[in-house]
């Protein structure tokens, strides 16, 4: 009798290139019964941004959407039941189009892309939308989580490290070069740059009008963030209080805001956009993340860049713009001094960052990644751009982007 053959092995597949199509997200909201989106849940901005990116690009058929996956840091409430899933119901996707939920605090929008976009290189599927939402007002930070007594019993982190407020003051004692007055300088240069970006229309198309509804006033319609404070002076900064220290560094003024938000973007297979006839703003290289202390989570985005760096073969010269979250001013300037980058130079933040518009946590990393698409669509010199940030309890994320515009290609 004859032995049954045996299965041939599976042979290694050859990795696609990832393409960021294009990027949205809803004006950033103030967190608070007083803020714009006070009475508007976190899942309609979620189904607002879904939606719009589908009218944008009537060339993707919904059902070759492969996945949704939606971030969130608190999921709870109308941010919870796995809300890329529930999401893309109530956006009217297909039944038959899978979602989940992702958590790693401020990198969960970041997370939900790279995490899809290793589905879409490996060929698990070939279309997914990716984002993240937080509501601040309608869920705190730290709403409801129970944090094991153990971190603090047994010593496994400084009881600074689930305060960010009092990491970011950590950091300033590490780095004591970056004073109060660079914050607050390097954030009076953020609400300037954002308002000459806002100014020069370049911030703006990506924005999805969101209907809100008051109480007080009745219905209206978000079309511009909330937060930025334009004409915002060095001085004014100086008068601030620090909250998380007496005569300390951080202030309101030189940290990021409570906020409310939604981001998303497609993603395909840079073959898949193609066939579909769907733009490439950005072609994925490389990504990583990496822990660091908790109590200086700021400094997170240096280990993270310097392995994205090491994996890619690049070195950061070869980056020719920089999108940095900017929940603190110092975690910006530990940074940069790190890298040897001047604090004024152009190629960081040049619309300026979230210390003026606004960082709604889970949402952001996706708002960074849809302003480095469209400046690169400016900057054809430009081959190579990163977003990176820190994240909450210990870690920094950074992902580098290539160019499809580089003149270099053609």
């Amino acid at each position: 009798m004859a032995t049954p053959a045996t299965p041939a092995a599976p042979t290694a597949r050859a990795v696609r290139n990832v393409a960021f199509v294009e990027g949205v997200r809803t004006p950033f909201g103030k967190a608070g019964d007083k803020g714009m989106y006070a009475d508007t849940r976190a899942d309609d901005l979620v189904v607002k941004v879904i939606r719009e990116l589908l009218r944008r690009h009537p060339e993707l058929p919904p059902e070759r959407v492969g996945d949704v996956a939606i971030a969130a840091t608190t999921q709870t409430g109308d941010q919870g039941l796995t809300i890329g899933r529930t999401a893309a119901l109530l956006a009217g996707l297909p039944k038959s189009v899978p979602g989940f939920a992702i958590d790693r605090m401020c990198a969960g929008a970041m997370t939900a892309v790279t995490t899809t976009a290793g589905g879409i290189g490996f060929g698990a599927y070939d279309v997914v939308i990716a984002g993240g939402v937080e509501h601040m007002g309608h869920h705190p930070m730290g709403e409801g989580v129970d944090p094991n007594p153990r971190f603090l019993a047994d010593k496994l982190v400084d009881p600074s490290a689930l305060v960010m407020g009092r990491t970011a003051e950590n950091l300033h004692d590490r780095f004591p070069e970056i004073t109060r007055q660079r914050t607050d300088a390097y954030a009076a240069r953020s609400q300037e740059r954002f308002a000459d970006a806002v100014k020069a229309g370049k911030i703006g198309p990506e924005l999805v009008p969101v209907a809100i509804r008051s109480a007080e006033l009745g219905w209206g319609l978000a079309t511009e963030d909330e937060q930025p404070r334009p004409g915002t002076t060095v001085e004014q900064l100086a008068g601030l209080k620090t909250p998380f220290r007496p005569h300390g560094r951080i202030t309101a003024g030189n940290a990021a805001g409570l906020n409310d938000g939604a981001t998303g973007a497609i993603l395909a297979g840079e073959d898949t956009a193609r066939e579909l006839g769907l733009p490439v703003g950005m072609r994925l290289v490389g990504y990583s993340f990496a822990g660091v202390d908790p109590e200086v989570m700021g400094v997170g985005p240096v280990p993270a860049t310097e392995q994205a760096l090491a994996r890619t073969g690049l070195s950061i010269s070869d980056i020719g713009l920089f999108e940095i979250n900017e929940a603190f001013a110092v975690q910006v300037l530990a940074f940069l001094d790190h890298f040897g980058i001047s604090e004024n130079d152009e190629r960081v933040n040049p619309w300026g960052g979230a210390i003026a518009c606004g960082h709604p946590l889970a949402s952001s990393g996706v708002r960074l990644m849809t302003q480095l698409s469209r400046q690169f669509a400016e900057r054809p010199d430009v081959r190579y751009g990163m977003t990176t940030m820190c994240v909450g309890i210990g870690m920094g994320g950074t992902v580098i982007w290539e160019n499809p515009a580089w003149e270099g290609n053609k």
